[in-house]
């Protein structure tokens, strides 16, 4: 069973596990208004904790490129650029 809301050591993975139980508890219409309104907090606040966790690995996450003069460097990785470039190259983004 998921964690508790409010335990800061729940993964990413928990929280989104979580997040699909309550989805699944709302969406099927067997829970009381006031219980509703807990779940649907709880959703968002574990919505917000996983925005947070994922901005914080996208700013970890650098490009390795490599000059003409064979000198490697990094660079901040940007989805819309990686998007572009797999278009140039007939390539998908992951």
């Amino acid at each position: 069973m998921a964690k508790k809301k409010g335990d800061e050591k729940l993964s990413f993975e928990e929280r989104l596990t979580r997040l699909e139980e309550i989805v699944e508890k709302l969406e099927s219409g067997e829970v009381g208004l006031d219980e509703s309104m807990k779940l649907y907090a709880e959703g968002a606040a574990l919505i917000r904790e996983c925005r947070r966790t994922l901005g914080e690995a996208e700013k970890r996450i650098s490009k390795l490129t490599e000059a003409a003069s064979g000198e490697l460097s990094t660079e901040p990785f940007e989805v819309a650029a990686a998007t572009e470039e797999a278009g140039e190259k007939g390539e998908k983004a992951d």
